[in-house]
């Protein structure tokens, strides 16, 4: 999608603080982080949210859950939270599927 912000990302146009990136997907430094370590692993094909995960593109977010634990050790943190907004009233502001890993401190709970 020309258009998304995730997506120039993953093609260089904008740049970004890699951690990790495979043919499926890509991990960089937020630029605004909540935590310590504060991750976001995105998908390189382009759906808008969670809400677009269906059988035909599941592995993709499989395959990502099985490398946030990799590249949480890279970064240090054996315990972190991972979280996907789906939709603007959840707080998603950019409409390209994407995961946080936040972790390296003690985070609140949720009420």
């Amino acid at each position: 999608m020309s258009d998304c912000l995730f997506c120039k990302i993953i093609s260089g146009d904008i740049p970004s603080d890699k951690v990790y990136e495979d043919e499926l997907c890509y991990a960089f430094k937020d630029i605004a982080p909540m935590a310590p370590v504060h991750i976001l692993v995105i998908p390189k094909l382009h759906l808008t949210s969670v809400a677009e995960v269906n059988a035909d593109n599941c592995s993709v977010v499989g395959h990502i859950f099985s490398v946030i634990p990799k590249i949480a050790k890279e970064q240090g943190i054996e315990e972190y939270r991972v979280v996907s907004n789906c939709g603007e009233t959840a707080g998603q502001s950019v409409f390209h599927l994407h995961f946080h890993v936040l972790g390296g401190k003690t985070l609140g709970q949720f009420n």
